[in-house]
């Protein structure tokens, strides 16, 4: 099994639709926290660790093998918990920003949310030295976004989210810093690639629990 720690409860049909579709016998528990997202927000994320260990240590008490943590603002908090509980921890961003070094130096984070951008940032650099590849990350705030999301407006949100894409120039691939931002590649006009988190995230974690599993 594999338990899912979102912030919002938005996540929940995102990731059990994906599950359906690529991982049919995978089992997902879902834990939903948007305290979490709040406090780290406004006191830091490193301010959420014994919160987020607390979850985590349920998670693992109820059976999950592996945990996925569907927020990048609490990310490197989650990740860094494995080794107290005892499993697997791994932030769904992380395949992302794996693929958009190997794309190219010059990346474009594109964040919804300005406490999302120094982690984003940070892992994909992190990545690049994993590879031992260049890179160039230039961000960027989508105005306006968030207040959508959080009103309700997804699809609002979602288009404030393309348009910013499809402004885009001077990048080798564009990164999608929040999951929640993922539906915009299906609309993008954007000439570079555009990757989002939630496909290879849960595919990483469907990896680890199986692993574990086995």
């Amino acid at each position: 099994m594999l338990a899912l720690l979102h912030t919002s409860p938005v996540h929940v049909p995102v990731f059990d639709a994906l599950r359906d579709a690529a991982h049919p016998d995978l089992e997902l528990r879902h834990h939903v926290d948007a305290g979490l997202l709040e406090r780290a927000r406004r006191d830091g994320p490193e301010t959420v660790a014994a919160s987020v260990a607390a979850v985590l240590t349920r998670a693992v008490a109820e059976g999950a093998r592996a945990v996925l943590c569907t927020c990048s603002t609490i990310g490197g908090v989650a990740e860094a918990a494995a080794a107290v509980v005892g499993v697997p921890v791994l932030r769904v961003d992380r395949p992302m920003a794996a693929a958009a070094v190997a794309v190219g130096p010059r990346v474009l984070v594109l964040a919804a949310l300005e406490s999302t951008i120094a982690p984003t940032v940070a892992l994909i650099e992190e990545e690049a030295r994993r590879a031992d590849r260049p890179v160039e990350v230039r961000t960027r705030l989508v105005d306006g976004a968030w207040r959508r999301f959080e009103a309700g407006d997804v699809e609002g949100y979602l288009r404030r989210v393309t348009e910013a894409a499809d402004s885009v120039t001077g990048a080798d691939v564009i990164v999608l810093a929040q999951a929640s931002m993922a539906p915009a590649r299906e609309s993008t006009k954007a000439r570079v690639p555009v990757l989002a988190s939630p496909a290879p995230g849960l595919a990483a974690g469907a990896a680890a629990a199986g692993a574990v599993a086995a």
